[in-house]
Parts: structure tokens; sequence; C-alpha cells
């Protein structure tokens, strides 16, 4: 299984788990009764003993400890952690937000050759595996109601996060969702949807307080790992139509200093794409996964410094792990798949 595909499945996973989560109680906080609901337990401070008088501060303050400080830390710090070694690796790989802001990405390129409505020319139609897919504006008709549908599912899950799942999907079926049901489903529904044609990328950069927490943490560490770009070969990217940029969809330039690409998901899209325009090299890509003092040429570079990259950092492609150069037929271009 090759890493995009693992990373596919990842993310369908997270995006299942997203969904699901509420109506099966793993996780929720059920406003209706005024508390969280966990593996299918309440999960409460602990306070009703003590306002009934039946256990001390000191067994109150306890609780307090273990249910709400305790578990809170262990997220935060987990968090911490992963982003301070791999940055948004979460966002990446997880996200069910960035799922949806890839799809209609390529539904939204195929539809009209641009990722996005905002990119200033058409991507090149020929893909770095060889493939070549021509805009045709039928895909328009995917690109609506996919960001449609995505928006009205992640409107009904966040309801169900907030309220009982079982009287909100029998509402839903039944056709009689409450006033406050009806007007949050619409309201998230058509704001989701806005975000979903026109903002993902910016509400992934700017927006996101999960997205920023990581970058920030992230950026703190020069050594963590990061997009590093073998420089002694940058001779070998004059034939490339900048395959790595194009593929990033995040539209960053992979190949620049870290600074740079701080809203970097590590979705390593543009080190794959660099692999398979670089396929007949023995060396492989130029784009690699690089940590530690290997990292420190990209963020380094950010305050002036030159920092020399160890030979070590960049390996040659072994034999068994080399790929075959991707077939292009240029005479005639390959059908849309």
């Amino acid at each position: 299984m090759n890493r995009q595909t693992l990373r596919a499945w990842t993310q369908v996973g997270f995006f299942a788990l997203f969904v699901l989560a509420p109506p099966l109680d793993l996780f929720r906080l059920d406003l209706s009764v005024g508390h969280f609901v966990l593996l299918g337990q309440e999960w409460t401070l602990g306070l009703d003993p003590f306002l009934d008088g039946r256990i001390g501060a000191g067994e109150a303050a306890v609780n307090i400890i273990l249910r709400g400080f305790l578990p809170i830390a262990l997220v935060v710090g987990t968090g911490v952690w992963l982003s301070w070694r791999y940055g948004r690796l979460y966002c990446g790989w997880l996200c069910p937000h960035f799922s949806v802001v890839e799809l209609i990405n390529s539904l939204m390129r195929r539809a009209s050759g641009k990722p996005t409505l905002w990119e200033r020319r058409p991507l090149p139609e020929r893909q770095p595996d060889g493939r070549v897919i021509h805009p045709r504006r039928r895909w328009w008709l995917a690109v609506f109601p996919a960001a449609t549908g995505f928006a009205f599912l992640w409107a009904l899950s966040l309801l169900t996060y907030l309220w009982n799942p079982a009287e909100v999907y029998g509402n839903l079926l039944g056709g009689s969702l409450t006033r406050f049901q009806a007007i949050f489903l619409t309201a998230a529904t058509l704001v989701l949807t806005l975000e979903f044609l026109f903002a993902r990328h910016l509400f992934c950069r700017f927006g996101c307080a999960i997205g920023l927490f990581q970058s920030l943490v992230w950026m703190g560490n020069k050594r963590a790992m990061v997009v590093g770009f073998d420089r002694s070969r940058v001779s070998a990217c004059t034939d490339c139509d900048k395959a790595c940029e194009n593929t990033c969809p995040m539209r960053l330039k992979p190949r620049t200093i870290k600074r740079h690409m701080f809203t970097c998901t590590q979705c390593a899209q543009c080190i794959e794409a660099c692999d398979q325009v670089q396929a007949a090299s023995p060396r492989g890509s130029l784009l690699q996964w690089v940590d530690q003092h290997c990292a420190l040429d990209v963020s380094d570079r950010d305050f002036g410094r030159d920092p020399r990259v160890p030979p070590e950092c960049f390996r040659p492609r072994p034999d068994n792990d080399r790929l075959s150069p991707p077939h292009i037929d240029t005479d005639r271009p390959q059908p849309e798949r």
C-alpha cells in the first residue's frame, strides 16, 4: 500500500468516526442534559455529590482534576508533542474538513482546470503520472452537490455532537425538526456550502484554531519533520512543470523556506509528484521528508543562513524501490480517468 492510498484510508476512516461518534455515544456534548457522553458513559465533573453534601471539598477537587484538567492536559499534551515533531499531521491525514477540501479541489480542477476559483490560471492538463485530464464543464454538476451535500452532513454531525442524536435523526426522518434544529441545520449548511465553494483554503490557513495551533508549535521546532528539497540537484527541476506546486492542496511552494510552508499539512502529495517526475532517476525524488539536522536547511534559511546539507539527508533510492517511468504517449493524450 503506497503512502497516498494509506492516507486516503485514514481520512475515510476518521471521517466515518467523525460522523458516527455521536450516534454511537463514543463522544458528544449533550446540551439537553448538560454534560459529556464518553464511550457510552456520562462524563461529568462529579460535583453533584458535593452539592448534595455527600462528599467533601477535597474529594470534589480530586474529581475536577481527574475528570476535567487531566483529560484536557492529555489531549493538549499529545497534540503539542505530535505538532512539535510532525507539524500539521492531523490536518493532512485525519481532518474531516481537509478531506472535503481535497475532494472539492479535484472536482473543481476537472470542471475548470483550476483547483480553486481564485487560481490565476489553469494548471497543466498532464499529470505527474502521465495521465491527461481535460477540463469538462459537466463536472460542475458534481461540484455544487458535493459542496452542499458535505455541508449538510457536517451541519448534521455538528448538531448531533450538541443534541441527542436519536432525537435529531428521528425528527429529520420524520420531518418534524424542532425550530432550533431546523434553524441550526439551515444556517450551518448555508455557511459551510459557501465556505467549501469559496473559502475552504482560507479557513484552513487562517480560520482553523486547531490548524494554527499545530503550525505555531511546528514552527518553534527547527528540527521537526518537514518537506526538504535536495538543492544539490536543482538543475533536475528544469524539465518539470512545477508538478509539486500544482499538486499541493494548500497551494504552497514545497521548495521554499519553512516560513512560507507555515500551513503545510504533511500530505506528501508534492513528494509523490516529484517521485513520479523523477521516476527514471536512480537518486529518486528531489523532495523528501527530513527531520533533525537535515531539516535545518529548510528552517534556518528563514534567518538568512545557508546551512550545508549533509549528503545522507537525501539518499539514493534503492534499485528494488525504483519506480518505472510513467508511460506518456506524446502523439495522443491519454483519456481522462
